[in-house]
């Protein structure tokens, strides 16, 4: 698992022509919905886009999705709220579930790139109408995915000021 995280980085562009395939996209979703909710409650759906059509729209709706354009595909997750125990939780829930997507990619090969839509107001409305997603769910973030055409150096690293120890 650590190589996974060591590899895993923010593509931004990705090989045109490329296909990821149904069972790709498949073998991505059932990392996501392995991941850890609140009591289970697994407040999600996802929404998978192969079409290049739509692909563009995602561009012209989303102003830092422009890897959209060379991407085979991005997977929408949506949120879906609860109104009983375990309330509140979503968006941790919806973010482990994309971490394990961005996991899993890098264990195929493939390349992402997670933007996110949930809390800004003006993305959430546009992802709704292009997506025809109703209320109460909510359009949590969206990720391209395809086969990277670039190797971005690694941003992340530990920080031991950012700890506190307690022992």
């Amino acid at each position: 698992m650590s190589e996974l995280i060591e590899k895993r980085r923010s593509v931004r562009e990705f090989q045109p022509g490329v296909t990821v395939t149904k069972e790709q996209i498949n073998r991505l979703l059932e990392a996501a919905m392995k991941a850890p909710s609140a009591c289970n409650s697994r407040p999600w759906e996802f929404i998978a886009v192969t079409k290049p059509e739509i692909l563009d729209e995602i561009v012209r709706v989303h102003p830092y999705a422009k890897m959209c354009e060379t991407a085979s595909a991005a997977i929408i997750v949506v949120a879906v709220p609860q109104k009983e125990m375990p309330e509140g939780y979503f968006p941790q829930d919806c973010g482990a579930a994309t971490q394990n997507i961005l996991l899993e990619a890098v264990s195929m090969g493939l390349g992402t790139c997670w933007c996110g839509v949930y809390p800004r107001e003006e993305r959430i409305a546009s992802f709704r109408r292009l997506f025809k997603i109703q209320e109460p769910k909510i359009p949590f973030n969206v990720i391209a995915v395809g086969t990277p055409a670039e190797s971005p150096a690694q941003r992340g690293f530990f920080e031991e000021s950012k700890v506190t120890y307690i022992m």
